[in-house]
């Protein structure tokens, strides 16, 4: 459990960073029900990070509900 839970705050984490990168080059971009997706499926704590790490989805309502809830069900379900 604890080695899915890391892959996949690492993957949400990356993919942050790589859907800022993109934007900034104007490419083709993550859905954001992908970025909201990974969030809910255990990358809650990295996708976090990676919006404030790389200033990404800040200005979202949406993220920064969202995100912060996924963290709060992780947390509640690893401590329990």
């Amino acid at each position: 459990m604890i080695y899915y839970f890391l892959g996949m705050n690492i993957v949400a984490f990356l993919l942050f960073g790589i859907d800022k990168k993109r934007s900034i080059d104007q490419k083709y971009r993550i859905p954001e029900k992908i970025l909201l997706g990974i969030s809910f499926l255990g990358g809650s704590f990295g996708s976090l990070f990676g919006m404030f790490y790389f200033h990404h989805k800040t200005k979202k309502n949406k993220f920064l509900f969202l995100v912060p809830l996924a963290c709060l069900f992780w947390t509640f379900l690893l401590l329990k």
